[in-house]
């Protein structure tokens, strides 16, 4: 049973994010938008029970739950408190998490397979360069992001956890990932789905 460190505040004034003292997962990461998504997780399901919870998302030793701005936070804090208090550990669910299927919020996989040789090597560049620079910043704030697809020189990026509804992703993270992909190809176009 992960016991809560410390509820940090995130950029998203509807999201916070639990720090926790033991693992939920062991790098897996959870993301879910809406409750038909979480079917299958209890610790999901649990927290999508209480209202104004819109998306959760974890992932190690954190989890962000983000809300419809309706909710007081000191309550709804108390209330999210108890599943993930609940929640089994990593140590309990490895097996279980390893085996699931995607977390795409869509289902949908990107084939990279369709991809030609120089696409493969500008797609590695593109991963390399948002785990190295973006990432990290987005995931200390309670979000992500993975690449959806390339296509021709559009890059569609999905913003995960406290990042999924928060105004400066959509505007100032999205802009500075376009630069730095540009850095790759100057023609690059990076859209959010």
């Amino acid at each position: 049973m992960p016991r809560i460190a410390e509820i940090e505040f995130t950029p998203n004034p509807n999201a916070r994010k639990f720090v926790l003292r033991e693992p939920l997962s062991y790098g897996v990461t959870k993301s879910y938008e809406n409750p038909g998504q979480a079917k299958g997780d209890p610790l999901a399901e649990a927290l999508f029970s209480i209202p104004h919870v819109t998306n959760v998302f974890y992932v190690d030793h954190w989890i962000t739950v983000t809300q419809d701005g309706k909710a007081h936070w000191p309550e709804l804090l108390r209330e999210l408190a108890v599943p993930i208090r609940d929640a089994p550990s990593a140590l309990e669910r490895s097996t279980e998490l390893i085996n699931r299927d995607s977390d795409r919020p869509d289902g949908a996989t990107f084939d990279e397979s369709k991809l030609s040789p120089a696409e493969r090597e500008k797609l590695d560049l593109i991963r390399q360069l948002l785990d190295e620079r973006v990432r990290p910043y987005l995931q200390g704030d309670g979000g992500d992001l993975y690449v959806l697809g390339l296509e021709d020189n559009v890059l569609k990026v999905h913003y995960q956890g406290a990042c999924g509804s928060c105004p400066s992703s959509i505007s100032g993270t999205l802009a500075g990932i376009e630069g730095m992909v540009r850095e790759i190809d100057p023609e690059m176009e990076v859209v959010a789905v």
